[in-house]
């Protein structure tokens, strides 16, 4: 077989094929242009009389190949030295797609076997996540973990003290508009004294950990997305793998325990917050002296009440977290990726609340806590 460096198209059955052969180190010739050809026929490529490549070789390969990535070409390239397959696989796989709505639109039949099969996917991608995070924590009982306690604890301070304001700003404002509707309805039956019972009672149980679960989707998990995205689009992610150290020990880990932590504690002050607001509407506006207000909200915040709310608080927290890092781990290599994945984040992180939110209410009410 002749070593000098030869390259052609070809057709054979299916396949466009580009054949490579021949040393093709130093070599700066470039590849012939492909014929005009249709981007449903899948493209191979044959490099079983390649005898070296390098990086240009690389560079004219993809220069190649990407425009019929873009067309979602099915491109083969298991005939390629390892090296070069992977550098191309990754490149390729950024290459964003150029085919119309209207052109990918299938049928309808087969649109519902694809939405079908793209959710059970998603759910698989879910489940096998939130699996590693369990094993993550695993190792780190064990003492096994990759995680760094100085990360635990620096996310601690930027999720939980730096979150303070946001969520005492949102829980007042909330908890002025629960006391003041409350408080209307219940004086038109001069039933002021139980303004204390409804504040206290839906804000400790239900208000506070719900705004808490809701500011954190908004603050720390989108923040948490695009930290991490970020690092996937600039190969951090994997340069992290390629010398040894657990992706999810090092990233989601520290994460996810330092909402587990700041969750109950941000849902104790939003709680707070709302019960002050209660105070003041009513004894500013409704007459209610300010000791019967203290008493009636003692007598009304039982101990199974205020375990409900710091449990929904902690459940909210975490979901946060795990939407978050899922969305991160999962984004694409490019900067419009990395905004996807902060805005699926928060869509994500909301919707796992509010159907949270959902079960555990009926559960607790059913088990009579």
């Amino acid at each position: 077989m002749s070593d000098a460096p030869e390259a052609g198209w070809h057709t054979e059955d299916t396949h466009r094929v580009l054949r490579l052969s021949g040393e093709w180190r130093a070599h700066r010739a470039p590849l012939p242009e492909p014929d005009a050809y249709d981007p449903t026929t899948p493209v191979r490529v044959d490099a079983t009389g390649l005898r070296s490549w390098d990086a240009p070789l690389a560079a004219a390969l993809w220069q190649q190949l990407e425009p019929l990535a873009r067309e979602q070409t099915e491109v083969d390239l298991t005939s390629l030295p390892k090296g070069l397959q992977e550098i191309l696989a990754l490149a390729l796989d950024g290459a964003p797609s150029t085919v119309t709505a209207d052109a990918k639109r299938p049928r309808r039949l087969a649109a519902v076997g694809a939405r079908a099969s793209a959710a059970w996917a998603l759910r698989r991608k879910t489940l096998g996540f939130v699996g590693e995070v369990l094993l993550s924590i695993g190792r780190w009982l064990r003492g096994r973990s990759d995680m760094r306690v100085s990360d635990l604890m620096w996310q601690i301070d930027q999720t939980g003290p730096r979150s303070l304001p946001i969520v005492a700003l949102v829980c007042f404002l909330v908890g002025l508009i629960v006391a003041y509707m409350g408080a209307t309805q219940l004086q038109r039956f001069g039933a002021q004294t139980y303004i204390a019972d409804l504040v206290t009672i839906g804000v400790v149980r239900e208000v506070a950990a719900l705004l808490v679960g809701i500011v954190l989707a908004g603050r720390v998990g989108a923040a948490f997305a695009a930290q991490i995205g970020s690092m996937r689009a600039n190969e951090e992610v994997d340069a992290l793998t390629t010398m040894g150290v657990n992706p999810i020990d090092f990233l989601v880990l520290p994460r996810v325990l330092a909402l587990l932590i700041v969750g109950p504690m941000l849902t104790a002050f939003g709680a707070v917050v709302g019960m002050l607001v209660g105070w003041l509407v009513a004894v500013g506006i409704f007459g209610v002296t300010p000791l019967e207000y203290v008493y009636a909200s003692f007598e009304a915040m039982t101990l199974p009440h205020v375990l409900v709310g710091l449990f929904k608080g902690t459940v909210y927290a975490v979901l946060v977290a795990l939407a978050g890092c899922l969305q991160g781990m999962s984004a694409g290599r490019s900067a419009q990726a990395v905004g996807d994945a902060t805005t699926a984040s928060v869509v994500q992180a909301i919707v796992w609340i509010v159907v949270a939110a959902s079960m555990l209410t009926v559960v607790f009410q059913r088990l009579d806590i």
